[in-house]
């Protein structure tokens, strides 16, 4: 049957279709400003460009990683024009590995930008400011990371087997010789780490390497198929030259392979110390770590008198230093395994006046523990925030509330819900957790009235 012809001619709405930006093209760009999280903002063409590597007043070619829509995600490989901030960066491996992102920038600058990042999602979202800036709280520019993960991947054309980080914007593996962000243990031990890994009769059982240091130096070797006795027994022969613990894990928990293997953290000043195992959530900044605790313990006053509330109190971090200053401390947390490790430190450490509780913190308080009410609230959650639980902080008594935060644009949320509470913020300022990275984690008082 013939093809009827209706007359009618179909026109695309809204003018012509933008020209894709392919992944790979090249682009000479100038940058205006930074972005929140230290990546270089250009325009060209209706699009805005988000350009790893790049400072602001700089000219650059950038070469592209992705579009989508009106958003061009590249990485700067020419420098043609550049900015008076811009430094020569301390690693041999920045702007491949994709674990330190602001090298090339000035420390100083960093803080500023965390700084600007979260005053503006407070003003943004919650139409705040607090009523004190208190200055960034720093640490260690380099040396500070206690614990880190090493990516281990087997090519099976080459035989070979990849060991480093993770590539910027990319599964590539950068074979790393040295970090200088790691705790100076940790950088001997990561240095001998590729050669030890490659020896093994079974290299592709390997998923990845994590490596710590605390109260003891630690390897944990992730493997997605059983290893023979010989390269556990070579694993073994490593870690005692390099004075570390040596743990498994295959489909369960981590092992130790001794088992009065003991891994922990020191708070010296409160003469604590905390226990942990693998997979367990630890700061990875020690110094800054003591530092925050004693600015909350500052900020929050606590008093001899008081019953406190820890929410998401995970190993006990904040609750057992609390608990040396105050009469009752309830530490609440989600995870089960972390609860318990929880309670045993507060009994190693000799600490009665902790009561600890499992609950889904996700979902609104729940609990005969709620009755009695509280004088003052801490919380630490997750980058979700902790906005279930801080819809009813109100409801349980407390004057002052102290929110330490790893997404300022969640705690610009859970403090517009404050204000309405009838809370005012008080006080606020950034935690440079960490250095070298455009991640931004704050500390917050919130007091009634």
């Amino acid at each position: 049957m013939a093809k009827r012809d209706t007359g009618l001619r179909f026109q695309p709405a809204g003018g012509s279709k933008a020209v894709a930006v392919p992944t790979g093209k090249k682009q000479r760009l100038h940058i205006e400003r930074l972005a929140n999280d230290g990546r270089g903002i250009a325009f060209v063409d209706g699009r805005t460009w988000f350009v790893a590597g790049a400072l602001a007043d700089e000219d650059v070619e950038a070469r592209v990683l992705g579009a989508r829509s009106q958003v061009v995600e590249a990485r700067a490989e020419r420098i043609f024009t550049s900015s008076a901030q811009r430094r020569v960066t301390p690693c041999a491996h920045a702007g491949q590995c994709g674990g330190c992102t602001l090298q090339h920038l000035p420390h100083s600058e960093q803080l500023a930008l965390k700084q600007r990042t979260l005053a503006e999602q407070l003003l943004r979202v919650a139409a705040a400011a607090p009523e004190e800036w208190a200055p960034p709280l720093v640490g260690p520019e380099f040396g500070y990371r206690r614990r880190a993960r090493i990516a281990v991947r087997w090519d099976v054309k080459s035989k070979q087997l990849a060991v480093g980080f993770r590539a910027a914007a990319s599964q590539d593996i950068v074979a790393i010789a040295d970090c200088p962000v790691l705790v100076q243990p940790l950088q001997t031990l990561l240095s001998a780490l590729p050669e030890v890994l490659r020896g093994l009769r079974k290299p592709q059982a390997l998923g990845h390497v994590e490596v710590f240091s605390g109260t003891a130096m630690a390897l944990l070797v992730r493997h997605t198929a059983p290893l023979g006795e010989e390269d556990v027994a070579h694993l073994q022969h490593f870690c005692q030259a390099q004075s570390a613990q040596l743990w498994l894990q295959g489909e369960g928990d981590p092992q130790p392979q001794q088992a009065d293997a003991e891994l922990g953290y020191r708070l010296e000043s409160w003469n604590l110390q905390l226990a942990y195992r693998p997979g367990d959530f630890v700061q990875v900044n020690g110094p800054v770590n003591e530092a925050m605790i004693a600015q909350a313990l500052a900020w929050l006053a606590p008093q001899a008198d008081e019953r406190v509330l820890d929410l998401f109190c995970g190993l006990g971090n904040f609750a057992l230093p609390l608990a040396q200053r105050v009469a009752e401390v309830v530490a609440v947390e989600g995870v089960a395994t972390m609860v318990a490790r929880a309670q045993q430190n507060a009994l190693s450490n000799g600490l009665e006046n902790l009561h600890f509780y499992q609950a889904d913190l996700s979902n609104p308080l729940d609990g005969a523990w709620m009755q009695k009410g509280f004088s003052a609230v801490l919380l630490d959650p997750p980058r979700d925030g902790a906005f279930a639980v801080v819809k009813q902080i109100a409801a349980l008594g407390a004057e002052r509330v102290l929110y330490v935060s790893c997404n300022p644009a969640t705690l610009a949320r859970d403090t517009a819900e404050l204000l309405k509470q009838g809370y005012r913020l008080k006080r606020a300022g950034i935690l440079d957790m960490f250095p070298q990275t455009a991640h931004v984690e704050a500390m917050a008082l919130f007091e009634r009235g």
